[in-house]
């Protein structure tokens, strides 16, 4: 009987550790791993880069299948570049259930080695020209190990293969991009301050399928960008945010007014210059003073052009070389440009349609503005967006000053430095935006500060409401309520 006893009381041990041994959702450990599982699984297997999957593999790989039987490593890549990236016919896509993930660490006397990852994944063919086809779902576990710090796949259970369980087996995404005339959809989700997830939708023109590295034009998505690098310039001393800039640039439409001494950085970062927001846009089609600076808001794109020309002027460097040397290059974003470089590759560009579905001429720019045509991707952006999040690397002073209100729009509604701020979320969250918007084009940005959560929404058409509509109020953080402040 005693014996017995013990032996009782070693399994409610085990089984105690194993409930306790499942880490939390917003642990930096689950989040990585669902982070590796979007990029390998999206890249690897959905976008066959082939390269990628097999630099994310360990050399002893172990697949076990309940239809298809086991592979080794050399067999699991070669099946997949014979039967999943073999480049002709309906291809197979998979997805993940976020709601299904769990993670278990493994540690080797104290450190951790690896862990190992559930869920349920689904499973669509996907063919040119046409929706992506459900096709089943199954269960899956992962072992992960970590090798030389890098993350890779170990061991595979892909197991209780079904059917579809919903009749309806459309991507409701897919399906609204449709019936709106919006060809791509292009989105990134930021959990704990680490972006976890990039999913691109839809097509590139109607007609290919966009790919996980889609490169978008974001308009006005430009700015933030170039806030966050006048205040790295600001944060190494070769700027000051009050500093006049009239010593590096006057326009020659304002040399003869005064108020040009007035404008700074601050001014017109919380965009306070009293610019209208393109010169063109007024009658006389002259940059002129509509207030004085420093006294109101007015949105101007001419005040980041302003900015731009006195920076460069100031430092001698352009601002696509500055931002490569304190952003791109940092962060990994390989596929931003201010402009079309010779490095733009048009086959992954999301082409710019109208509300009737029609696509809009595509208008190249060969020379940098710092308010408007950015080309980057999902990923990129989504870089961008968690490094602001995570503080940026700037001194607390001045990413605080970045977070204040400076000057207000509406109630709960304030502008700080290059970021619209929004309060009055529940649980006393606030959240940093900003939205681009020109012909074809619709994109935001929006991050919370105090959960570090946020996403990055790129539509390539004009109808995009009801996408926006569908993606904020059933699947985004605190996206519903957003939806209602509009």
């Amino acid at each position: 009987m005693k014996i017995q006893s013990l032996f009782i009381a070693f399994l409610l041990l085990l089984n105690t550790s194993i409930v306790l041994a499942q880490v939390s959702t917003d642990s930096e450990l689950f989040i990585t791993l669902k982070t590796q599982d979007s990029l390998f699984f999206e890249r690897g297997f959905n976008q066959c880069d082939l390269v990628f999957l097999e630099s994310h593999l360990t050399e002893d790989l172990k697949f076990y299948h309940d239809q298809s039987g086991f592979q080794d490593r050399e067999a699991f890549f070669e099946n997949t570049r014979k039967y999943i990236c073999s480049g002709s016919g309906a291809k197979p896509i998979r997805t993940v259930d976020p709601t299904s993930l769990a993670v278990f660490p493994l540690y080797d006397e104290g450190e951790i080695y690896g862990a190992i990852q559930t869920g349920v994944h689904h499973f669509y063919l996907r063919e040119q020209g046409v929706e992506d086809v459900w096709t089943s779902t199954a269960k899956f576990t992962h072992v992960w190990v970590l090798d030389n710090e890098a993350w890779k796949l170990s061991e595979v259970l892909s197991y209780d293969h079904q059917p579809p369980t919903n009749e309806q087996s459309l991507n409701t995404i897919e399906q609204l991009l449709v019936e709106s005339n919006v060809p791509a959809l292009g989105l990134g989700i930021i959990e704990n301050g680490q972006l976890t997830k990039v999913e691109v939708y839809g097509t590139l023109d109607g007609k290919r399928t966009a790919p996980y590295n889609t490169i978008f034009k974001v308009a006005s998505l430009t700015k933030p960008i170039v806030a966050l690098l006048t205040l790295k310039l600001i944060d190494e001393g070769l700027l000051e945010l009050d500093e006049p800039l009239y010593k590096y640039w006057v326009d020659p439409d304002l040399v003869d007014d005064a108020r040009h001494k007035l404008l700074t950085p601050e001014i017109i970062l919380s965009h306070q210059t009293g610019f209208p927001n393109w010169r063109y846009m007024t009658e006389a089609n002259v940059l002129a003073f509509q207030f004085d600076p420093g006294t109101r808001y007015q949105y101007s794109g001419e005040g980041f052009e302003y900015l731009r020309k006195a920076i460069e002027n100031k430092l001698g460097k352009s601002m696509e070389e500055l931002a490569e040397e304190k952003l791109f290059g940092p962060l990994g974003m390989n596929d931003t440009r201010f402009w079309w470089d010779a490095g733009m590759d048009e086959s992954r560009y999301a082409y710019n349609f109208n509300e009737n579905g029609e696509m809009i001429e595509v208008d190249k720019y060969y020379e940098a503005n710092a308010a408007a045509n950015l080309l980057t991707t999902v990923e990129d952006y989504g870089k961008f967006a968690a490094y602001v999040v995570n503080g940026a690397d700037l001194s607390d002073t001045l990413f605080q000053n970045m977070l204040a209100h400076h000057v207000q729009l509406r109630e709960n509604d304030f502008f700080g430095l290059g970021w619209e701020i929004l309060t009055g979320f529940p649980n006393d969250e606030y959240a940093l935006l900003h939205t681009g918007k020109d012909p074809g084009v619709s994109t935001l940005v929006i991050v919370f500060p105090h959960s570090k959560n946020g996403y990055i929404i790129f539509l390539n058409g004009d109808h995009t409401d009801p996408v926006y509509e569908e993606i904020l109020t059933h699947q985004l953080y605190l996206g519903e309520a957003l939806w209602n402040k509009r």
